[in-house]
């Protein structure tokens, strides 16, 4: 028996991915990986009495490439003796029913169809072939896509199926290289189908793969599959440490007549006041507490509630939610609609004038004279001001013109503010503001005749409106919270 053999055996057995006599469905898509794996498993099951049972989902997306993996993976499976259960799906006609990437319909498809192979031939276990090549990898797409603790710990070496929490993945390569398992196929002479799409640089995963780490390990870390494996480790017991802290929490907070004479260095930390929890474990409660209420708990809005209690904040259209005091969480239902669409036109051809919007009282006044060097480059307004305190802006009257447009935030809308090369998304600039959902529907914009943005109530001016040495006339723009 070979060392890597000798090592997935190992695996099995001290982490307990399945015992012995037990019916394993094996995912193969005819790769390498799953190949390897369909191979070691096969020959350790002589031993361990496993039963097993090969599964292979045709993604249909490479054509003539997809149909001659399944006819490898139906061959392997004849040869060795094993049952075979197979199905096809038309992936990106799926994705684009349901508006998912073609990654993100393919992982759900496959997930189904494993789940219910499972269920067919009374299978419990699902063993698939990732590996640590694949933890590095999904490591930086999720610190890309800003996850938290949990998705950084990456893949567990057991978990539930997303298809169907009574079936469980095992995953018995998980601390196998890609090079080891490259090189146990050389000598076992394993005939396994390269998948072109893997060098695609259409999907994230191959771009991280294909160039990211590439330039990272030669450039800056030559150990970095290391360093993260290790860092993963670290972040997922950390995480798991605050995720069970705010579960006793939760339950200390629910029945708090519990003995206190065995508390354990979590339970110290539940006999403390939400408000005096770590910041950790504040958003870990929320997170849990928010998932329980049906709602997606993003981290604006985690963090959004954890800063303020009694404060709701809407999630959709006509749902809000807010946390009190003791850090449960309130849904509210409200009837008016996500987006104000009302409007106040404005003549700016006298020379001043007030008017209000909103909760906003807007005054403004045209003045004439050049521009102080240097003045014209950079934000006239107040930052740093409380939003209730009168604010001002310098604009460049005659680009705005004699007539401007009132309103709130629309679905779509789009603006670029000084000192960003190209518009942006309006919804992405208030995330990167901080700027919580309910204030973002209340905010006041201005618009020009044609329907262009150049002023947005808390964040910068547009740079198309700013000032310039060749500026005539100036627009002095301010306004203030009528709340107050």
């Amino acid at each position: 028996m070979t060392d890597l053999l000798r090592h997935i055996e190992q695996n099995i057995q001290t982490r307990d991915l399945f015992k012995s006599g037990r019916k394993i469905l094996v995912a193969v898509s005819g790769g390498l990986d799953s190949m390897t794996l369909l191979h070691t498993l096969n020959i350790l099951s002589a031993k361990n009495r496993w039963k097993i049972v090969v599964a292979h989902f045709n993604h249909r997306l490479r054509g003539r490439a997809s149909d001659a993996d399944e006819r490898l993976v139906r061959k392997t499976a004849v040869l060795m003796k094993l049952p075979l259960v197979a199905e096809s799906a038309d992936v990106k006609a799926f994705a684009a029913k349901l508006k998912l990437s073609v990654e993100m319909a393919a992982r759900q498809l496959r997930h189904e169809f494993l789940a219910r192979a499972a269920r067919k031939h009374k299978i419990k276990i699902i063993a698939t072939a990732h590996h640590a090549d694949d933890q590095v990898e999904l490591f930086f797409l999720r610190l890309l896509r800003g996850a938290g603790g949990e998705g950084l710990a990456g893949m567990k070496w057991r978990s539930p199926s997303p298809a169907d929490e009574s079936v469980s993945l095992v995953r018995p390569l998980l601390d196998f290289s890609k090079c080891e398992l490259t090189e146990f196929a050389r000598e076992s002479r394993i005939h396994f189908r390269e998948d072109a799409t893997n060098s695609s640089s259409d999907f994230l995963r191959n771009r991280i793969r294909n160039e990211l780490l590439p330039l990272l390990r030669k450039n800056y870390q030559p150990g970095l599959d290391r360093t993260v494996l290790r860092l993963m480790e670290i972040v997922g017991a950390e995480a798991e440490f605050a995720g069970e802290a705010a579960r006793l929490w939760s339950c200390e907070s629910a029945h708090s007549k519990k003995s206190q004479s065995r508390l354990t260095p979590a339970a110290t930390i539940q006999m403390n006041a939400f408000g005096k929890l770590p910041v950790a474990i504040q958003r870990r409660v929320l997170q849990s507490r928010l998932s329980e209420a049906g709602c997606v708990p993003d981290f604006e809005l985690i963090e959004a509630l954890r800063q303020s209690a009694d404060c709701f904040v809407s999630v959709s259209p006509k749902l809000c939610v807010c946390r009190n005091k003791p850090g449960e969480i309130k849904l509210r239902t409200d009837s008016q609609p996500e987006f104000d669409v009302g409007e106040l036109p404005v003549d700016l051809s006298v020379p001043a004038g007030k008017t209000v919007f909103g909760m906003s009282k807007l005054t403004w006044n045209l003045r004439t004279g050049a521009v102080p060097a240097g003045r014209g480059y950079r934000r006239a307004g107040s930052r740093g001001r409380s939003p209730h305190q009168n604010q001002q802006e310098l604009f460049d009257a005659d680009k705005i013109g004699g007539k401007i447009i009132l309103r709130h935030w629309h679905p779509g809308d789009r603006f670029q503010p000084i000192g960003l090369k190209s518009a942006a998304k309006l919804q992405d600039l208030f995330v990167n503001a901080k700027i919580p959902a309910a204030r973002r529907r209340e905010l006041v914009l201005a618009t020009t005749e044609e329907g262009e943005i150049f002023w947005v109530e808390g964040l910068r001016i547009g740079e198309r409106f700013k000032l310039t040495p060749q500026t005539k006339r100036k627009l002095v723009w301010k306004w203030s919270n009528l709340a107050v």
